[in-house]
């Protein structure tokens, strides 16, 4: 089945992926165009060779949300992995024209970092936002990169442990994405979307989600939110326990 599923990403993409993620060159993997189908197919496989019709909810951190809705049968596999071949490409396009930055942040309450954020974007050196609530205690931000370096400098300064800048080429879930967000949106508003057979914790609002109009809105804003994910973990939690 893993195989089968490889096989029909070549055809869907155009090339061989599988060479390259089976190969020997580390970076041409790292290509954009590569990286985020490639995880994509990754997840694909190991949910529907291993947990498929059997989860009671499931999530995925940002790309990993596609790799959820298909696990989920919210989208087919071959629209999943379309729609991420085009987020890639309209993201790295993103980046080329509108290079952003992102941060690390360890040992700091989210509503100070969220306040440091705000305080330096009033600045007026460009935009800075919390990006990824990853679990208690770090936290990424994201935005232009003078405004994410100037955020890291008030931020320890304020007591942080860490503010560490991230070997990344863009400002994901910023409003830097904007233009990827209005390409993205294109398609996914093209795309058919089905119920899934188990609710999708989405991570635009951390909440379980199961109609397709929800579904694609809460995708779509995706690109330009914070990814919500230790809300999505907590609230799955509080699921299973209740």
């Amino acid at each position: 089945e893993a195989k089968a599923l490889m096989e029909r990403a070549n055809e869907v993409l155009g090339f061989r992926i599988t060479d390259i993620m089976f190969g020997d060159s580390a970076e041409d993997l790292k290509a954009t165009r590569v990286t985020q189908p490639a995880i994509f197919l990754h997840s694909v496989v190991l949910a529907k060779c291993s947990v498929q019709d059997k989860a009671d909810a499931v999530a995925g951190h940002s790309l990993g949300e596609f790799s959820a809705l298909t696990a989920a049968g919210a989208l087919s596999f071959e629209d999943g992995l379309r729609l991420v071949a085009l987020r890639a490409q309209a993201m790295q396009k993103c980046c080329e024209a509108n290079p952003g930055a992102m941060a690390a942040i360890i040992g700091m309450a989210d509503e100070d970092v969220d306040k440091y954020c705000k305080q330096v974007t009033a600045e007026g050196n460009g935009i800075v936002i919390p990006a990824n609530y990853n679990c208690p205690g770090p936290l990424v931000i994201s935005g232009n990169k003078e405004a994410v370096e100037r955020a890291c400098e008030v931020i320890k300064e304020a007591g942080a442990k860490r503010a560490i800048m991230l070997p990344v080429g863009g400002a994901f879930h910023s409003p830097l994405m904007q233009n990827a967000k209005d390409e993205l949106e294109a398609a996914i508003q093209a795309t058919t979307f089905h119920k899934p057979i188990c609710p999708v914790y989405q991570n635009v609002d951390g909440k379980a989600h199961t109609e397709p109009e929800e579904i694609k809105q809460n995708l779509v804003a995706q690109l330009t939110a914070p990814v919500r994910w230790t809300k999505e973990i907590s609230r799955s939690e509080e699921r299973r326990v209740g």
